[in-house]
């Protein structure tokens, strides 16, 4: 029997669902009443923007699969949220945390990489059958969230051409283990005067830090105008037309290379591929020039609201009914993230690192901009840019470590 036909298929009517679903979500997690806050203490508000356009595609009101959204999405707003979110990079500032933060944070890079390989070949000796076949396109989309963010996330998803319904098992995961590790970091933020005596760190910078940061948010914050948001949008899609540009002839060039090089197996004769890459670099580029002032006025906010679309036009695409096919999936990523923990926990005793920078190093990598600011928070509110700075840093690293993660991990498969 035929499967029956979907309720809704104007994509302009499943657009404004979307978007309703997306502002009331939003809105409903920043109530402050005792029953809000206490739903989304245990339902992260981005989830929930994944698992609603699902519950519509499950039940059968709209085809996510047949609607045009995802591919503009994917093509448009992927790359442009991408832009704003490095161009918001300030290395300056990142650079007067001094040494330890960066090695933290970095630290947490390699953690996520080599703990998806550790993790990968637990579970080959615990149950094999968890990592058999395309398991490994999977990862490296929990790789790019948990190196970068949502952006990378869906980067990896088209590079590696990760199906809809293993991509919404491993969102699963990574949302769901990653929360977990957030409520041990808040955990352990409570305890930082007995982690920082453990270690024997030097707090003096740190303190300077919080108040040099309290100066700065006081002289640029700003009220955003009209011909901001339009500057904005224009550095955002100029750069996302720039990147499909020279994808493009990226592409063509590459396709005229001998072909027993074999570069296809690198994804590089990937358009995608290319547009993320170099919209990326864009970003990074900009981050040096008087467009990075433009996060004053909002431009990473702007890159969120594009990454949420993108969320939700991938959510719309799920069968939720696949989510319990492979709880093996969970013990995978708590193997993954035990790695990542324990080498942080490990490289911040050996250089004697304060809890914050251990923290928030982690965080930026595992949560991004949207919990990292939380986690430096607990520390002390003035702190909280220091999260965001970091986790922008790993938005620009995100691609591309994922990408190197899900080639090792396709290796290790024998793809």
């Amino acid at each position: 029997m035929p499967p029956a036909a979907p309720m809704i298929t104007n994509d302009a009517v499943i657009f404004g669902m979307l978007a309703a679903i997306l502002g009331g979500v939003l809105w409903t997690a920043s109530r402050d009443s005792a029953f809000w806050k206490g739903f989304y203490k245990y339902v992260p508000a981005l989830l929930l923007c994944y698992l609603l356009p699902s519950l519509l595609n499950t039940l059968g009101v709209i085809d996510g699969t047949s609607s045009k959204l995802y591919p503009v999405a994917r093509d448009y707003l992927l790359p442009g949220s991408l832009v704003l979110l490095c161009v918001a990079i300030d290395f300056k500032a990142i650079v007067r945390l001094g040494p330890k933060a960066v090695i933290m944070f970095l630290t947490g890079t390699a953690g996520v990489m080599l703990g998806a390989l550790v993790s990968f070949e637990a579970l080959r000796v615990i149950h094999p059958e968890t990592v058999a076949g395309d398991t490994w396109r999977g990862m490296s989309t929990v790789a790019g969230a948990w190196i970068g963010g949502g952006a990378n996330q869906a980067a990896m998803r088209e590079v590696f051409a990760v199906d809809a319904t293993m991509f919404g098992q491993f969102v699963a995961v990574d949302v769901l283990i990653g929360n977990l590790w957030t409520a041990v970091l808040l955990f352990l933020a409570s305890r930082a005067a007995v982690f920082d005596r453990w270690t024997g760190a030097d707090l003096s910078a740190l303190h300077r830090l919080r108040d040099s940061i309290e100066q700065y948010q006081a002289l640029h914050a700003r009220i955003p105008s009209l011909t901001d948001f339009m500057v904005i949008l224009g550095i955002a899609f100029g750069a996302t037309g720039l990147a499909h540009f020279l994808g493009q002839l990226a592409v063509a060039w590459i396709g005229s290379l001998p072909a027993h090089w074999r570069l296809q197996d690198y994804s590089l004769t990937s358009g995608f591929f290319w547009i993320v890459v170099i919209a990326t670099t864009i970003g990074l580029l900009l981050s040096f020039t008087k467009a990075r002032t433009y996060e004053g006025a909002g431009a990473s906010r702007l890159g969120s609201v594009m990454l949420y679309f993108l969320v939700a036009t991938i959510g719309m695409q799920m069968d939720l009914k696949a989510l319990l096919d492979r709880p093996w999936l969970f013990l995978l990523g708590l193997i993954w993230i035990a790695f990542h923990g324990g080498l942080m926990i490990l490289v911040a005793k050996l250089i004697r690192a304060p809890l914050f920078m251990m923290a928030v190093g982690s965080q930026a990598n595992i949560g991004a901009a949207a919990s990292a600011p939380v986690v430096a928070s607990a520390f002390h509110p003035a702190l909280a840019p220091v999260g965001v700075l970091l986790a922008v840093l790993g938005y620009a690293l995100g691609t591309y470590c994922a990408y190197i993660t899900g080639i090792t991990l396709r290796a290790l498969a024998g793809a």
